[in-house]
């Protein structure tokens, strides 16, 4: 009896940070280089004997080809790419249970919520999910699925 409780108390054992260690074999010290004959990685620390790639920060960019021309050059572009894109954060219409009732949906409320990441971005509602209760939408874009649905429930979309 007393050496079954023994286990059920050692099975039930609190994990604590100090406890928390890696798997065997998966961590291992780092290799000190430079370090004198004896350690095998003397001398020239393993980089061989001069050339780019023994310098402090030496290689090639990635994508260089030798001098020849390279893929990114060679391959066409077309279009343009707005650097200054912004795309919309996306918010859900059923994310909305998550806001009290009547209260108005506005970047602010939505940041507060925890249901965007930045209030001063662009927002956007869309129609996935229902709505059960009444809000007023003001300063956010909104999809034509979530307008029908929040006017469907009896809520207001101003601006």
């Amino acid at each position: 009896m007393a050496k079954a409780k023994a286990k059920a108390e050692r099975a039930v054992k609190q994990l604590a940070l100090h406890d928390l260690k890696p798997p065997r074999g998966s961590s291992r010290p780092r290799t000190r280089v430079g370090r004198g004959p004896g350690s095998g990685l003397g001398k020239t620390s393993g980089k061989g004997h001069k050339g780019e790639k023994a310098r402090s920060g030496g290689g090639r960019r990635p994508g260089f080809e030798g001098g020849q021309m390279p893929l990114i050059r060679r391959i066409p572009k077309r279009g343009f790419i707005n650097p200054f894109k912004q795309d919309a954060q996306v918010v859900n219409v059923r994310h909305l249970s998550l806001l009290a009732e009547g209260v108005e949906v506005t970047p602010e409320t939505l940041f507060g919520a925890g249901l965007v990441r930045r209030p001063d971005t662009p927002i956007k509602l869309l129609g996935m999910g229902e709505v059960q209760r009444k809000f007023v939408v003001k300063g956010v874009a909104i999809s034509t699925s979530a307008r029908a649905k929040i006017e469907q429930a009896g809520g207001t979309i101003e601006g």
